[in-house]
């Protein structure tokens, strides 16, 4: 099982290295494998909720699969609120 962390804020234009770094973890993560993504210092906003989905969707492509870890509550909060929450596990 791999793992990265991101920070916030984020601003949409970060969202192409997001996913390079994400890219990056995936080549030398089995496919298949859950990726522990630590959310700890990402704030509950719009962006970060669509980066996090955007992740997801480029994992999913890999056929693997994005784990929040330590998540806010609010950043849940959040994610449930925009109809994320079965996207994004944690």
């Amino acid at each position: 099982m791999g793992a990265f962390g991101i920070r916030g804020p984020i601003a949409r234009s970060d969202l192409p290295g997001l996913c390079d770094r994400l890219g990056e973890v995936l080549s030398i993560s089995a496919p298949g494998d859950d990726l522990l993504c630590d959310v700890s210092d990402l704030g509950p906003d719009a962006v970060a909720v669509d980066a996090l989905a955007r992740l997801q969707l480029a994992a999913r492509r890999r056929r693997s699969r994005i784990r929040l870890r330590s998540a806010s509550a609010e950043l849940l909060e959040l994610v449930a609120f925009m109809g994320l929450g079965d996207v994004l596990p944690d």
